[in-house]
């Protein structure tokens, strides 16, 4: 049952004209030109727009975690959200009912309006009667819905990942082999062919002009051909759309050094990395070369000259285009994936001698990365690995992304900034140190993900029980949650 539908069935009993909610204000009946308390206490906006979510078709969800003003139908009643500054306000109206008089209610409330197009008449490119190639339906499709990745599997009906969970993509039929061939192979190029053909499985990207770009992988499972596509948006965040903190934008002055972003895959290392590169665009006159695979978000240059390059396509591999990096004058050196020992070990030279290099590591945390990186070279060359790594290394942005209350997601930031007493515990091999320097390092900048976790429960995004789940010290966390007396069996709803 809704969190709402106690409220809904009262308001059906007492025959009441309107329900209006105002975000941090007790929700109010409309009832014969009179107003009456329907709680008593207020919700909080985070709060409100989860019940709302919770009601929401698929589209008005998605135009809800934009804030945007939308209106849908749930059981017997139609709702109307609007977005004024600094609030939210929902309006419900029985749906068999004719318009609400706001000349009859003490205080005013919006006439019933007609419903409001849906996201066809938003900022989103207006979808065409026909189509380059097949997929191109279901993309566009994906991208009205507000999902983040397209899944299609034989045997099954197209998936969609929204705001982190699988959903059906509804209106779909099951896809047979036949029917997979004929939406995947129109996009795949060539050479990506050949080596599906050849490996069972493949990485490209796959461009619709005004609508969005997609990271798109192939493989083979028991039933046959499958697809995952990740949608990039077209727009290059900011790092103020991250709310990445002055500590991590300051890493974009760096000279020289090694600066990674780590998390788990689908956790936003590339779109944290774009931000940061957008702003070295924005700020310095400097020579950047991205390595990756395959090219995700796509900079136009605008102070700095901008040179990117896809593994497989315009070069062999990472550490062959890394290595030829140094022979092309950059400034920086953005490395997609560190995935082998050799590519790692160029990275840090390249450190050193003079460039600042940013990279990515699938690593859950700060401290964990830094043994990661020298786990990988053999024993008798990690002492040296381990000094010049405490030489080269600036900083660690490790991320995770948490689902927001209210639909969405944001991400819990954990940052390691590379001080003289820290390197000097990863030139003696003391890693395990580390977290306890960073708690009494915070004023430089340094956040661990508890502390993070905890300022997004605190400021009411993030449920208690979704932050514990994404924490790595699960012991720590419910420390600092006892400390602040927060309730770990909280969920954010309140008994009507």
């Amino acid at each position: 049952m809704a969190t709402l539908d106690k409220i809904l069935d009262a308001m059906e009993k007492c025959n009441a004209d309107a329900l209006t909610f105002t975000a941090g204000a007790i929700p109010q009946f409309h009832l014969n030109g009179a107003q009456r308390p329907v709680l008593k206490q207020a919700i909080p906006e985070p709060q409100l727009l989860a019940f709302l979510r919770e009601l929401a078709d698929i589209q008005s969800g998605a135009l809800l975690d934009q804030r945007k003003p939308c209106d849908f139908s749930y059981k017997a009643f139609h709702f109307q959200v609007d977005f004024p500054p600094n609030g939210v306000t929902a309006t419900v109206f029985p749906a068999e009912a004719g318009a609400f008089s706001a000349a009859a209610a003490p205080s005013p409330v919006p006439a019933r309006p007609p419903v409001r197009p849906g996201p066809a008449s938003s900022s989103l490119p207006p979808v065409p009667t026909s189509f380059r190639c097949p997929i191109d339906a279901l993309f566009y499709d994906m991208i009205g819905r507000g999902a983040s990745d397209l899944h299609l599997s034989i045997g099954e009906v197209p998936y969609l990942r929204l705001h982190g969970e699988m959903i059906h993509m509804e209106g779909q039929p099951v896809l047979a082999a036949d029917r997979m061939k004929e939406l995947l192979l129109p996009i795949c190029p060539e050479r990506n062919r050949e080596e599906f053909d050849r490996c069972h499985d493949s990485d490209f990207a796959y461009e619709i002009e005004g609508l969005a770009r997609f990271r798109c992988n192939y493989f083979m499972d028991r039933l046959g051909m499958g697809a995952v596509f990740r949608q990039i948006p077209t727009k290059i965040p900011t790092v103020e759309d991250l709310n990445l903190s002055k500590a991590v934008v300051d890493l974009c002055w760096l000279s020289k050094g090694l600066v990674l972003v780590t998390g788990p895959t689908g956790s936003g290392k590339s779109t944290t990395l774009a931000a940061l590169i957008n702003f070295v665009n924005d700020n310095r006159t400097d020579h950047i070369i991205t390595i990756e695979d395959p090219v995700e978000f796509v900079h136009s240059n605008k102070k700095c000259l901008i040179n990117q390059r896809e593994v497989g396509v315009q070069t062999e591999s990472f550490k062959r285009a890394l290595r030829a990096a140094l022979r092309e004058d950059p400034d920086i050196v953005l490395v997609g994936e560190m995935r082998d020992l050799e590519t790692v070990a160029i990275a840090i030279e390249t450190a050193e001698t003079g460039h600042l290099v940013f990279g990515t590591l699938h690593t859950t945390t700060a401290p964990s990365t830094v043994d990661r990186v020298i786990d990988q070279f053999p024993a008798d060359r990690q002492s040296q690995i381990r000094m010049m790594l405490s030489e080269s290394l600036k900083g660690v942005v490790s991320q995770t992304l948490c689902k927001k209350i209210g639909g969405g997601r944001v991400a819990a930031f954990e940052i390691l900034l590379v001080t003289s007493s820290i390197s000097n515990l990863i030139r003696e091999g003391k890693v395990f140190q580390i977290p306890s320097i960073m708690q009494t390092q915070k004023a430089l900048g340094n956040v661990t993900l508890n502390d993070s976790l905890l300022t997004l429960v605190k400021s009411g995004q993030v449920e208690p029980k979704e932050a514990y789940v994404k924490s790595v010290d699960k012991v720590g966390l419910k420390s600092l949650f006892d400390r602040h007396k927060i309730d770990l069996s909280m969920d954010g709803t309140k008994e009507v």
